[in-house]
């Protein structure tokens, strides 16, 4: 029988492997420096020398000296890394068997009819003489956080959202964020943790042209997301438990698919309704502008869109569509210009990213309802901390909500 400490080293070393082997895998480090430069000594290895080797641990996991939650983490988690190996070993796997391995969800096909009735509330919210894309485009234009603005407004808003944070939250003292702006990437924001309380959070600097950019770049990717998660299970699970297996984040997990459809959640968590006017008081102080009431109300709508995003890798990756088609199909239904649709569908074809919408779309779509499923008594922040404090897979989350849904109603007496 393997020990914890056996198993949880050999997670660490095959995440750090495939960190080697697929740029950008490792999405989260600050485990032991020895272990990291040894990894990063060994050669480039074989995916099918990593398959071997998780297909490996898998076994070993089924009876290892562990917690039981643990035990269910990691044989999830190393299922996961298992299917990227070999997929990366050139093995055929199915998109929708590589999505539900991954994250642990079942995905299909969004409704276009759904979609259409979104358009028509957008254009009601929007009323105008242009097409609907284009009063969408005004609208946009209209509410941009201006390039040189970006990052104070930014951080100013990181700022509100801390002190509002910290107390509910009960974030480590230390705990702290910078923001750094860059130019000409792919993506608009992404967090890096560095351990010991510390994050980096990185914007393009075109990302204040989404009209989601504040609060809910913020709230997504500090306080209280994705930030605010990895200080906190560093000070409970892995300082205080012991359980490192939480010192090392990878993508295409249900760890990570968790996280997002956390991070999702943030604004409704921590700010509730109104944030659109919250949002637009602050920044007046940084000489920024935004309609917030309107901004909050066409968010709301404009997230019953995003899984028309799911949708378009489905279609290239399990249905063959070709991808400008793809692009089409998501100019129409998102709302989106064309040239936007076609950087969406080229993140869709990179080998990494091809299933990563699913942790937005299904892990929103999870969180949601099991936020949704509390009991009524339990404020829904000390539900959302629960996922910042706690381990959890998709499978837990959907069987609370299923057994919440059959649980009687209290009646009076």
């Amino acid at each position: 029988m393997s020990t914890a400490e056996e198993v949880v080293a050999d997670y660490l070393t095959l995440g750090l492997r495939m960190g080697r082997l697929v740029d950008g895998y490792v999405d989260c480090w600050f485990g032991d420096p020895a272990l990291a430069a040894r990894v990063a000594a060994e050669p480039v290895p074989a995916p099918a020398t990593l398959a071997g080797q998780a297909g490996e641990l898998l076994t070993r996991l089924s009876d290892a000296d562990l917690h039981t939650d643990r035990r269910r983490f990691l044989t999830a988690q190393v299922r996961a890394v298992h299917c990227a190996a070999r997929r990366a070993a050139g093995e055929p796997i199915g998109f929708l068997d590589e999505v539900r391995t991954y994250f642990g969800v079942e995905i299909g096909l969004g409704d276009p009819e759904r979609y259409a009735a979104v358009h028509d509330a957008i254009g009601a919210l929007l009323p105008g003489s242009g097409t609907l894309m284009e009063r969408v485009e005004e609208f946009y234009a209209r509410n941009v956080v201006p390039p040189d603005r970006l990052g104070p407004a930014v951080r100013a808003v990181t700022d509100a959202l801390r002190e509002r944070a910290r107390p509910l939250l009960g974030l480590p003292t230390a705990e702290q964020v910078e923001i750094e702006v860059v130019r000409d990437r792919p993506w608009n924001a992404f967090n890096r943790y560095h351990g010991g309380f510390r994050s980096t959070v990185t914007l393009n600097e075109t990302a204040g042209r989404t009209i989601a950019v504040l609060p809910l770049m913020a709230t997504h990717e500090a306080y209280p997301g994705h930030h605010a998660e990895h200080c906190l299970k560093e000070a409970g699970l892995v300082r205080q438990r012991g359980w490192d297996e939480h010192r090392i984040a990878l993508v295409n997990t249900p760890q990570c698919l968790m996280a997002e459809g956390t991070a999702e959640h943030g604004a409704t968590a921590l700010l509730g309704p109104g944030w659109g006017r919250w949002t637009s008081e602050l920044l007046t102080d940084q000489g920024v502008t935004v309609e917030g009431e309107l901004v909050e109300r066409l968010v709301a709508l404009v997230n019953q869109l995003m899984p028309a995003r799911q949708d378009a890798a489905i279609l290239l990756h399990d249905r063959g569509v070709p991808p400008d088609d793809v692009v089409a199909y998501l100019h129409r239904w998102l709302l989106l210009p064309r040239d936007r649709a076609e950087q969406i569908v080229t993140f869709l074809v990179d080998p990494l990213w091809r299933a990563y919408s699913t942790t937005y779309v299904e892990g929103a779509r999870l969180v949601g309802s099991w936020l949704a499923a509390r009991p009524a008594e339990v404020p829904l922040i000390e539900r959302y901390r629960t996922l910042l404090t706690e381990q959890a897979l998709p499978g837990q989350l959907h069987d609370d909500i299923v057994a919440e849904a059959a649980a009687p109603v209290p009646t009076a007496s």
